[in-house]
């Protein structure tokens, strides 16, 4: 679920742990095959995943072109996810026509942020 508070977009999760003791790394990665965006946070010893589904690509798409900061909330924590903007852009753009993703992802992201 995603909202927009203040001119920020805020991702939702009730996993409140998931954002205890993380910090934003600031890269973006795809998962074609789960048709997911994936926020990269760290903690000490891990990266720890924040995957950004499809049905929520819209959202991301109106914060890009609006230059909306974006954070993760949960219950009792909130984490500013660094660099998202221009990690997103990259992302998308280098997805485009690129059949390395599977036609199926570039279809999915081709749909939502160049139409």
């Amino acid at each position: 679920m995603t909202s927009v508070e203040n001119g920020v977009l805020i991702l939702h999760t009730e996993q409140d742990d998931l954002l205890s003791g993380i910090q934003a790394a600031g890269q973006i990665i795809a998962d074609s095959d789960r048709f997911a965006f994936v926020y990269l946070a760290e903690n000490e010893e891990e990266y720890v995943y924040l995957y950004l589904e499809e049905p929520m690509w819209q959202d991301l798409k109106s914060a890009l072109e609006k230059g909306m900061p974006v954070m993760a909330r949960g219950t009792e924590r909130t984490l500013e996810l660094h660099q998202f903007q221009e990690e997103l852009q990259y992302l998308v753009e280098n997805i485009q026509g690129n059949g390395n993703y599977g036609d199926e992802m570039v279809a999915k992201v081709e749909a939502v942020f160049f139409h």
